[in-house]
């Protein structure tokens, strides 16, 4: 019986699965249909075709809207809002000419990998994203370097820390289920996603640059700034885009040193929540920016101001993205393919990669497949030595990257930001994110060989 109705859920599943992702691509790229209302329409579509009650579909999908909203639409408010005035008072363009005076042309890809992966370590990728974007389009448009070519690099370096090292969620949480030791997690993390960024970053960039070639937005760009101005320097600029990570950096290693309850530790949670340390820093550079800059109070409420308009529709997009994911996950799409995998013979680590990609697939979050993934694998664990119990939580963290396409926030949110067609999208970011799956994967198994 229970085959019976595993085969009964499958017939209806996995085509509203396929068929709610055509219609999506299909809506967009040939209807030319806005992305907000194609995903809104996709996920009632997914509904129906699944079996899922219209009421519960429209739950469910202002459910996602609402979580992704709330917390990567606030995210990216107030990173616009910090790139905006590191914009109009010239701190991007002192950030833009010192890496620029530091780097030739050959090397900044590399550089903006090693930017994205120390910015990526300790934040979201989201986070990291709306800080290093202002950064990477001011220096594709000075340098006169593609920006796939400079972009691609400084999202690899961003996503593969996401997925590979802790204290972020996915990996954390994967530690924590599978019982693997903290430290020899990060050190074999830190140690996979280096070469991987190598390869997954500068080195693809070369080609994938090659294949799309846009100008960089305007999205970030002075409105008339003055050039006799006076800016913030180098260093004080430098302080403020890295305030946050410094603050969430202290939440994360407070967490893994000090008990619950040890005052340190609850002032640096607080102090190091994404958003409280994306208000602070925005309260900060408004005094470090735009004072160092001696705009006026009103200039400096006008520039804060005049960052949102420009991404009021990527966060449309981004959160009618987490709707679309979680119609997907409300259906049980993602648990009945982690079901199927989970009953096959094939190697732990092997198998541990590709139960999350196909809840990555599915789902379109990294973090629930991590979360998804380590769950099933678990009872797994005991066969396992402290290192082989480690590499499993990578194998799981790779898995969680693979393929990034229309289901997924991050996605639209890339797009946005790049101005990107879809089908440019995934020729850039959708393969960039595959390589970083496939080429961690592969470390993980010659790590395994040695350990």
């Amino acid at each position: 019986m229970p085959l019976a109705l595993d085969t009964l859920a499958a017939g209806r599943l996995i085509p509203a699965a396929v068929v709610g992702i055509a219609l999506l691509v299909l809506l967009i790229t040939k209807v030319r249909l806005h992305p907000f209302l194609g995903l809104t329409v996709a996920s009632l579509v997914v509904a129906a075709i699944a079996g899922l009650g219209m009421d519960k579909a429209l739950a469910g999908f202002a459910k996602g809207f609402g979580d992704t909203a709330a917390g990567v639409g606030t995210l990216i408010a107030l990173g616009a809002m910090i790139g905006k005035l590191l914009a109009d008072t010239g701190g991007a363009d002192a950030i833009v000419d010192a890496i620029i005076s530091r780097s030739s042309r050959r090397s900044l890809p590399w550089a903006m990998a090693g930017v994205g992966a120390l910015i990526g370590l300790p934040m979201f990728f989201e986070i990291g994203l709306v800080l290093i974007m202002p950064v990477v389009l001011l220096i594709s448009r000075r340098s006169g370097v593609s920006l796939i070519q400079l972009g691609i690099p400084a999202l690899a370096g961003l996503s593969a820390m996401h997925g590979l090292v802790p204290p972020h969620p996915g990996p954390l949480v994967a530690v924590n289920a599978l019982n693997a030791d903290l430290g020899i997690t990060l050190g074999l993390g830190v140690l996979i996603a280096v070469p991987t960024i190598a390869i997954a970053g500068p080195l693809f960039a070369r080609y994938a640059a090659r294949w799309v070639d846009v100008p960089a937005p305007e999205l970030f760009d002075s409105t008339e700034r003055d050039e006799d101005r006076p800016r913030p320097s180098f260093r004080v600029t430098l302080a403020t885009v890295l305030l946050p990570v410094v603050l969430m950096m202290g939440k994360a290693l407070a967490d893994i040193t000090a008990a619950k309850g040890n005052p340190v530790r609850s002032v640096l949670d607080f102090l190091g929540t994404p958003v409280i340390a994306l208000l602070i820093a925005v309260v900060v550079s408004m005094v470090t920016l735009g004072r160092g800059a001696r705009m006026s109070a009103k200039d400096i409420a006008s520039s804060v101001e005049a960052g949102l308009p420009p991404i009021a529709g990527i966060l449309l997009i981004v959160a009618a993205g987490g709707g679309f994911k979680q119609t997907l996950i409300d259906t049980g799409i993602g648990k009945l393919i982690a079901d199927w995998v989970a009953g096959s013979g094939l190697s732990v680590l092997l198998l541990a990669w590709l139960v999350a990609v196909l809840i990555r697939l599915a789902t379109g979050s990294a973090t629930v497949a991590t979360v998804t993934a380590s769950g099933i694998l678990a009872p797994l664990v005991s066969t396992l030595s402290p290192g082989e119990t480690s590499l499993l939580v990578l194998a799981i963290g790779a898995g969680s990257l693979f393929f990034s396409h229309v289901n997924d926030a991050g996605f639209w949110l890339v797009k946005g930001y790049f101005g990107l067609s879809v089908s440019q999208n995934v020729k850039t970011w959708s393969v960039m994110e595959t390589l970083l799956s496939v080429v961690g994967l592969v470390l993980v198994l010659l790590v395994d060989l040695v350990i």
